[in-house]
């Protein structure tokens, strides 16, 4: 018997849900050929893998990242292969790099800057297949992605606050029906960005009625700019409607409980469960840190977007329109800015400053926050980002984090760490949020394994048409985790955030190694998928 790879003696959790078994797995090129037990005439492997006392799972799937750009630069990837993180699925909130043209890249590229980083310059990212070839085999894991709303609005009707109609509306359902043709794995949009916020509840019917052609899903980050274009003002109401006028099936972003309204899961839950009961088809993800992360841009009204990064800046430095836009940055329900921490500083600015709480920096200066927040989008042409600082009380943040744990043992919850691994401080989930849940707080709160991994494996596999990942089988690709179920634990913190976490030794994908006693191997086996 030939088998390019054993792994002996580990306690397999196939993802279904189901408890762990002690069994070995064979693996022959990027696929699982045997669960059970391999004679040991198999030793004549390539390669064995000790497993013993360890657990085995599918690789882990993130629902939501932002390393777009990560991963053109780095295909290596450490700060999310090194979590058990074989699948990312890139484009959450609309906001991405793909379909472009040549100019719309290189403008949406800068405009995006302080979220995904400045991605490579010369790229054929005018679809989603030319996309794809950017990452095939490119990159330690595999990607997945979303179809844009950014992106597709912005190749119909410019960087411009107009509505879609008419030619402009054909453009946009084109190019949306040409991404899921190519492999999207559904629509998303995050309505606290451009040109994404510039639409209006009818808009997202119209692209959905397309999405549901190909029984995708709306992956959404709920509306706080311009609430007044929105059914029910935008938020949970806005979604759902969407969701009932074309039948599709709605999958929230990041949806948990915060610090000021920590424990209040049932009161979080109620209209989703409402929109289940009434036959909705409903997901959600979440990530166990009390705090988000974002760029600047998502402070300031609409009418600052428009044109793109160019026209941004002439209005920052221009005195009398800074000052008016200044003015009008309390037309949106966004977060307050004080309490945010500079993350990424891109070049002409102060790298110094990363780790600066907002509201001190402003101190420094003698400037006021906005004018603080202005300085710096000008001095790094915008490609800056920033986090909001956790609450210093303590049981509150604990708080979440059961929430959090809670929600999880929902069956239609997974995990999606909403990372942006950029910049010398980012937010530490790019770098620990699959081990933290798995590992500190699902002991800490005594959720069983096999439920937890079920979460971060199968169900966005189907949630998300991702074929043959997601569990452990014959015939499945050969994405694994191995890791110590008692010593995996993330290590990033707010204050040391880009520490890869302990207790993962090794992780495969396609087949190959791409983690092998706790390092990276420098293997680039992921797929473009699905």
């Amino acid at each position: 018997m030939t088998i390019d790879i054993v792994i002996r003696g580990g306690n397999v959790i196939d993802g279904t849900g189901s408890a762990p078994v002690k069994t070995d797995i064979g693996i022959n090129g990027d696929r699982i050929t045997i669960v059970d037990s391999i004679p040991v005439s198999a030793e004549q492997s390539s390669k064995t893998i000790d497993a013993t006392g360890l657990h085995i799972s599918p690789g882990f799937i993130d629902v939501h990242s932002h390393a777009d750009g990560a991963l053109l630069n780095d295909g290596q990837h450490a700060s999310g292969i090194r979590q058990g993180v074989t699948t990312e699925i890139i484009a959450p909130d609309g906001l991405t790099l793909a379909p472009l043209s040549r100019a719309n890249y290189t403008m949406y590229r800068w405009y995006l800057s302080g979220i995904l980083g400045w991605a490579p310059e010369n790229l054929d990212m005018s679809s989603i297949e030319a996309s794809k070839k950017h990452y095939h085999q490119q990159t330690s894991c595999n990607v997945a992605t979303f179809a844009g709303h950014g992106p597709i609005r912005l190749e119909a009707a410019g960087m411009k606050d107009v509505p879609l109609s008419g030619t402009t509306l054909n453009k946009a359902k084109n190019l949306l029906r040409e991404s899921l043709e190519q492999g999207a794995v559904g629509f998303s949009t995050g309505l606290s960005y451009y040109p994404q916020s510039w639409s209006n509840t009818d808009e997202l019917c119209t692209f959905m009625e397309v999405t549901g052609e190909f029984e995708r899903p709306m992956s959404i980050h709920l509306r706080n700019h311009n609430g007044d274009r929105a059914f029910g003002g935008g938020g949970v109401p806005e979604a759902i409607e969407v969701a009932k006028r074309t039948g599709t099936k709605l999958h929230f972003e990041h949806y948990r409980t915060f610090v000021d309204s920590a424990g209040e899961i049932n009161k979080l839950m109620e209209p989703i469960d409402k929109a289940k009961s009434e036959g909705l088809d409903i997901t959600l993800e979440t990530y166990p840190y009390p705090v988000g992360s974002s760029f600047p841009q998502a402070f300031f009204p609409g009418y600052f977007h428009e044109g793109g990064p160019k026209a941004m800046l002439e209005i920052i430095n221009n005195q009398e329109k800074r000052k008016v836009l200044i003015e009008r940055m309390d037309e949106i329900s966004y977060t307050q800015p004080e309490h945010n921490v500079w993350t990424h500083i891109g070049k002409g600015g102060n790298q110094d400053i990363e780790g600066f709480l907002f509201s001190d920096l402003a101190d420094i200066w003698k400037i006021s926050i906005p004018e603080m927040m202005l300085r710096v989008m000008a001095e790094t042409s915008l490609a800056c980002g920033m986090r909001s600082a956790p609450s210093g009380n303590v049981k509150l943040w604990r708080q979440v984090e059961k929430d959090v744990m809670e929600l999880i043992s929902r069956p239609d919850y997974m995990i999606g760490s909403d990372s942006i691994p950029v910049g010398g401080m980012p937010h530490p989930r790019a770098y620990g949020c699959f081990a933290r849940t798995l590992g500190r707080l699902r002991r800490r709160y005594n959720y069983p394994i096999e439920q937890v991994v079920q979460r971060m494996t199968q169900n966005p596999a189907e949630r998300f048409g991702l074929k043959d990942r997601g569990v452990i089988a014959k015939g499945k690709f050969a994405d694994l985790v191995i890791f110590d179920e008692q010593k995996i634990n993330d290590r990033s913190s707010f204050e040391d955030p880009t520490l890869h976490p302990e207790g993962i030794p090794h992780v495969l994908v396609n087949g190959k190694l791409a983690v092998e006693n706790d390092q990276i191997t420098g293997e680039l086996p992921g797929y473009a998928i699905p």
